[in-house]
């Protein structure tokens, strides 16, 4: 009977969905900090500006773009593919990131 029982609350908490989580990159010293962030299928990425100058976060494939994110300003994105996504700031280049989503 107990295995029977244990069996049971292992396939509930398989069943179970697993939460989003919110991830944070920040716009320091021109550049994206972390500069490599992992996430899941599903989390959302909060680009934060803490830069006088204007920033985007735009991947390099065309699956996301944040437009321009201003001083002390926000933008998030949700990630809906796995991979690899590469991402620069449109207005300095030199200024990349990447999230790598499973």
């Amino acid at each position: 009977m107990k295995c029977i029982i244990a069996g049971l609350v292992v396939a509930a908490n398989l069943a179970a969905p697993v939460a989003a989580e919110e991830h944070r990159v920040t716009i320091r010293g021109m550049a994206f900090q972390p500069s490599v962030l992992k996430v899941a299928v599903g989390d959302t990425v909060v680009f934060a500006n803490t830069r006088r100058a204007a920033h985007t976060a735009t991947a390099t494939d065309g699956a996301f773009d944040t437009g321009r994110i201003g001083s002390g300003k926000v933008a998030g994105i949700e990630i809906t593919n796995a991979g690899t996504i590469h991402y620069i700031c449109d207005y300095h280049p030199s200024v990349q990131g990447r999230i790598v989503a499973n």
